[in-house]
């Protein structure tokens, strides 16, 4: 009596360039962590070169802040690829509050981009009182408030809130433009 069996046939051997794309398809977070440790890097070296004897007032200066917001993401980062290589996955998002077949809506995007490159660019003819009105109320705007009465003079009460706020208050220098009299 004879018997068959059925075997496997032999698998071909993986080719490197595949097993490393899956490796780094599994292992994708590492860009984050790359992302991370450039970040930190850059804010360390800018802190670190940064010139600051007329800023400075006491023990704790201008350098402070950025040189702990720099060792922080570079801890983060080293943490995370720890995580990453033990075989910790992050979570995919489940969507809840948003439709992931609807497309992007770019029109908000644009106008946002838009609003805050104006901001930008009118910031120091007009002062922030009033680049910063245009600010909130295109921000407001492009988000999908049509309270044209309403908007602009709650986007003013902000922007003269804060300006008072950081120019006054907090010693934190803004353009104040043709208002600079008047505040």
């Amino acid at each position: 009596m004879t018997t068959t069996t059925t075997e496997n046939p032999p698998t071909p051997p993986e080719e490197s360039g595949n097993s490393r794309r899956s490796w780094l398809r599994e292992h994708s977070e590492l860009g984050v962590c790359v992302m991370l440790l450039a970040l930190g890097v850059l804010v360390l070296t800018d802190a670190l070169t940064m010139d600051v004897d007329i800023a400075q007032r006491g023990p704790i200066g201008p350098k402070t802040v950025p040189v702990v917001v720099g060792i922080g993401l570079l801890v983060v980062a080293v943490l995370l690829a720890v995580d990453v290589l033990r075989g910790g996955r992050g979570e995919a998002e489940g969507g809840e509050d948003i439709d992931l077949s609807e497309p992007a809506d770019w029109r908000t995007v644009l106008l946002l981009a838009g609003v805050f490159l104006g901001a930008a660019v009118l910031i120091e003819p007009l002062g922030f009182p009033i680049a910063g009105a245009l600010l909130f109320w295109g921000a407001a705007y492009a988000l999908g408030s049509r309270h044209l009465d309403r908007d602009p003079l709650i986007a003013a009460g902000l922007s003269l809130i804060t300006y008072v706020v950081f120019n006054n208050l907090l010693g934190v220098p803004l353009p104040g433009g043709p208002l600079m009299g008047v505040l």
